[in-house]
């Protein structure tokens, strides 16, 4: 995992230095000049301008130039005002994450490329909100740890290419976490030599008449990301509807009321319950939704119809104290349902509100999954991309976290490892037509390189 600090995080751990705040100041300058050699080739003869604000993100580009112009680069240091023309470099050292009011950022002549320092300036550090006109970076080098900002909102627009460098502040207390590969190979449990099916088994709950699909997407992404059986009912269907995937195990739910009994007599044997994607939303389903989860003897993935079914925030969260434990994973519309507003750009913040309000882990999706705990924990994964935006990709994301839930990984640990696994596995398919019924055994083929190496 990646530390991910806030604003005030950075500025207690700054406080906090084990060296003087000069020396975070010369090394922070150092990997500035660094990283501006590596962008300019050779700094001999090169024209670099540096914005310098007047505080420590100012003090960083100066150290940067002064480094620079030992190196034979032709540095000027301005201010406010704008930039001069014919250079290589703009090194933007005006602000960084101490922004307090909007920002305009002065025009860049043509052909030069711009290095951040921190974070661009006009770009909030926490919620990465542009504020004014940002400074457009191809850039950035940040320092200790990954800012929110840099990660969601028009951040990553902004910030270019990030790299974080290391100034010597030691290990960092930050509430908020990034996913990465190694995450997967150390968070995700392997199958012991003795396991059976039952071991890691996940009842998923899905799809409704002309609706399967769903149903089949869900028990897929549970059967390849590891569940050792898929127990799978489709609500009002018959035994012999829809396309069923053949590892599934059919779970006879044709009755249109009175199923949640059968599901629950189901659970006695599962590891954890997959349910929502496709079941549909009239009065009876949704009473047999709330029957389930408000007595489920294992831990919940509620998703799609079965968030419809918890009403607002305050009967949803009546409904699923009971359980041991719940995630939930609404897209914008279905957050919007439960909490009245929906969750804006600030994935960080939307993921806590909506985990406080409902006492369970909520996974908010986008580009930037952000999975926080009702302990104010989050995870995020920046791995979720644009040809993740078809349909049945939740679906699929559903039934890959139950399984992770199955293998033993507890909730937060299990949804932000998923939705990384969920979003790499993507990026492994096909740049354009990438549709859901590709993700399972893209999923599979990730997660099997990663716990072989």
């Amino acid at each position: 995992m990646l530390p991910v600090v806030t604003v005030a995080e950075m500025r207690a751990a700054d406080a906090a230095a084990p060296v003087p705040e000069e020396t975070l100041v010369r090394r922070a300058g150092t990997a500035i000049a660094v990283a501006a050699m590596k962008m300019l080739g050779s700094a001999y003869g090169a024209r670099v301008v540096v914005v310098a604000g007047k505080g420590n993100n100012g003090a960083d580009g100066r150290v940067a130039a002064a480094v620079l112009t030992r190196r034979g680069a032709r540095v000027r240091v301005i201010g406010a005002e704008p930039v001069p023309p014919g250079c290589h470099l703009v090194i933007d050292a005006a602000l960084g994450t101490g922004l307090r009011r909007p920002y305009t950022a002065p025009d860049v002549p043509a052909g030069a490329r711009v290095l951040a320092v921190d974070i661009p300036s006009g770009i909030d550090g926490d919620t990465g909100a542009a504020r004014g006109t940002p400074m457009h970076a191809s850039r950035t080098v940040t320092f200790a740890a990954w800012k929110p900002g840099l990660l969601q909102g028009d951040g990553p627009r902004f910030a270019g290419e990030v790299e974080v460098a290391d100034i010597g502040l030691g290990p960092i207390d930050a509430a908020i976490s990034l996913v990465e590969d190694d995450d997967v190979v150390r968070l995700v449990p392997r199958r012991e030599e003795a396991s059976h099916k039952w071991a890691t088994a996940v009842c998923v709950v899905a799809g409704s008449p002309g609706m399967e699909g769903a149903a089949t997407l869900c028990a897929r992404g549970a059967s390849r990301a590891g569940a050792g059986m898929v127990r799978l009912g489709v609500p009002g269907a018959g035994t012999g509807a829809g396309p069923w995937p053949t590892e599934a195990v059919r779970l006879d739910l044709s009755a249109q009321t009175g199923w949640a009994e059968d599901v629950l007599r189901a659970l006695e044997r599962c590891k954890v319950l997959v349910i929502g994607p496709g079941i549909g939303r009239s009065d009876a389903t949704q009473r047999e939704v709330r029957r389930v989860l408000s007595r489920s003897p294992v831990p919940v993935i509620a998703d799609a119809d079965a968030l419809f079914a918890l009403g607002d925030a305050g009967a949803a969260r009546e409904v699923l104290a009971r359980a041991p434990a719940v995630i939930v994973t609404p897209h914008d519309g279905e957050y919007a349902r439960l909490l009245g507003e929906g969750p804006g750009t600030d994935r960080v913040a939307a993921a806590r509100r909506l985990a406080t309000a409902l006492g369970v882990t909520a996974l908010v999706k986008g580009s930037l999954t952000a999975v926080a705990s009702p302990s104010d924990r989050v995870m995020l994964s920046s791995a979720g991309s644009s040809r993740l935006a078809t349909a049945g990709t939740g679906d699929v994301l559903s039934g890959v976290i139950g399984a992770c839930v199955a293998r033993g990984m507890p909730p937060l640990e299990a949804a932000a490892v998923a939705a990384h696994l969920h979003g790499r596995a993507a990026s492994d398919g096909r740049a354009e037509g990438l549709v859901a019924t590709d993700l399972p055994r893209l999923v599979s083929a990730r997660l099997s390189r990663a716990l072989r190496g």
